[in-house]
């Protein structure tokens, strides 16, 4: 009976889907033959017996007529019937048929920004010869659809993100509701335990922690939820607060009704965009049932009206929420935007190995435009002049497991100047080192929002982007020589000679 449902509904979203081609290919077809023909829409209006609206709503994709008015127009065009029917475009319009009939347009979250692919369609019919190349690109792309589709589906989530400065008012409201509902207070601590028997109580979890532990090959994975029997398999080794996110996730899952999602903590494999965007959302109900939002503003008021710059603010609210280092991060890029007129922030998560000098961005958010450091996507080497850089190497050779800092970073050549506080960390459960940074720009805004900023302790530095393209003279951090940079000079050197001589 479930394979039935299940497959009808592939059937129904497929039949969607070609109707909405036939109708957007239909309205390609009659918009190239009244331009070949001269025809404005009042002529054809005139020639053909439709209405000058529902003309427009044709070529626009929205209306697919009965076969009698498809007969009407192939006899005004002087085309056969046949010829509107079909499902090829041709000449120019020939790659938009192939565009169509791909899956890449179907699998564009277009929904989520506010577009219709009708709305593209129309961009694109409008000057076919000029996008041809760029339609076939896309096509190219979506042939090679398993290769990029990861990428694809995390960028336009971090896109979606952006759009609403990582605030999302119905997610903060639902977690302080799922709250008063099972008479927890705002300003109350939630222990794991306490959600532990939420999940037992309210949706019937079976919850083995340690379950994960018999399976080597899984030992990176935190948790693993069986839907069949509803079972939680947990790493034996997660802290109390990993545990505790990990069953706000759950229960963010569950009370939030999000049906398409991943089974593992993190994601291993993207199979939708709907996936990607249920896991955002559990794992921001869970900061958001653990740090709601209102206390956590206060801590940031107060933290922000010091006069001098002060670690313990971090160590603070992540002992008073139980909270870790990235989750503390998390909500400030959630609330600083939204609630305290920081918007022009961004954030950065580094990975490196221990066993490796080697530094990966493997999370990125800019917030209210593209900041000036932004993460490596050529394999360079990033400035070792960064701060969370820097105090990962520093952390390498010290006994400590968690380092709190901040800088006020000039980026060389420019006058963008940024705010940084990191935090660095051993984690024993990965071998991994991870840092992580929030760099709020500098501007006549946030000078007036944040008192710390003359403190005499922080330290400022002026730094670059990676190593190859830096030009800052006698940089003893420097990890790599500025081939970039140098490659650019001769380049300009070139071009300098050829303006002289065609001068």
């Amino acid at each position: 009976m479930w394979i039935f449902i299940a497959n009808f509904r592939y059937f129904v979203s497929s039949m969607n889907g070609k109707n909405l081609n036939k109708k957007i290919i239909l309205g390609l077809k009659v918009r190239q033959l009244r331009l070949e023909k001269g025809l404005s829409f009042s002529e054809l209006s005139k020639k053909s017996g439709l209405s000058l609206s529902y003309l427009n709503e044709i070529e626009k994709g929205k209306k697919y007529p009965k076969l009698e008015k498809i007969e009407v127009l192939a006899k005004s065009f002087g085309v056969k019937v046949e010829h509107l029917m079909s499902d090829e475009l041709e000449g120019a319009l020939a790659p938009v048929s192939n565009l169509l009939n791909s899956n890449f347009l179907k699998e564009l979250p277009l929904d989520l920004f506010g577009i219709e692919i009708t709305k593209i369609i129309e961009i694109i019919s409008v000057a076919p010869k000029r996008v041809g190349a760029f339609i076939s690109t896309l096509v190219e792309i979506a042939r090679n659809h398993a290769y990029v589709e990861e990428n694809f589906y995390l960028g336009a989530l971090r896109s979606f993100l952006e759009m609403h400065l990582n605030y999302f008012e119905d997610i903060e409201l639902a977690a302080n509701t799922f709250r008063g509902e099972n008479e927890i207070p705002l300003n109350e601590f939630i222990h794991a335990d306490q959600l532990a028997n939420l999940l037992e109580k309210l949706y019937n979890y079976d919850l083995d922690k340690g379950g994960l532990d018999q399976f080597p090959e899984l030992k990176g994975i935190r948790s693993l939820f069986i839907p069949k029997s509803k079972t939680l398999l947990l790493n034996g080794s997660l802290t109390p607060n990993q545990m505790a996110f990990q069953f706000g996730k759950e229960l963010g899952f569950s009370y939030l009704k999000l049906k398409q999602r991943a089974n593992t903590s993190s994601l291993m494999r993207i199979n939708s965009f709907e996936e990607v965007l249920s896991h955002f959302k559990a794992a921001y109900f869970s900061a958001a049932l653990l740090m709601p939002m209102n206390p956590v503003k206060q801590y940031l008021v107060d933290f922000l009206s010091q006069k001098r710059f002060s670690t313990t603010f971090i160590s603070q609210v992540m002992h008073e929420f139980g909270a870790s280092a990235e989750m503390v991060f998390q909500r400030m890029t959630n609330i600083l935007p939204s609630q305290l007129g920081l918007k022009r922030i961004y954030f950065f998560r580094f990975i490196s190995q221990q066993d490796s000098l080697n530094y990966i961005v493997d999370k990125e958010l800019h917030l209210d435009g593209k900041h000036t450091p932004h993460s490596n996507r050529v394999d360079e080497t990033y400035c070792r002049r960064w701060l969370s850089i820097k105090m990962l190497e520093q952390l390498r050779n010290s006994d400590s497991s968690l380092e709190i800092g901040a800088q006020i970073s000039n980026y060389y050549g420019s006058s963008d100047e940024y705010l940084i506080i990191s935090i660095v960390k051993k984690d024993m459960e990965s071998s991994k080192y991870i840092g992580l940074s929030l760099g709020i720009l500098l501007d006549s805004n946030s000078r007036s929002k944040i008192a710390f900023l003359d403190d005499p302790e922080i330290p400022r530095i002026v730094v670059n982007t990676t190593c190859e393209r830096c030009s800052i003279p006698d940089c003893k951090e420097r990890k790599a020589e500025p081939v970039k940079y140098l490659e650019k000079l001769e380049k300009k050197k070139v071009h300098k000679v050829l303006e002289d001589l065609l001068q």
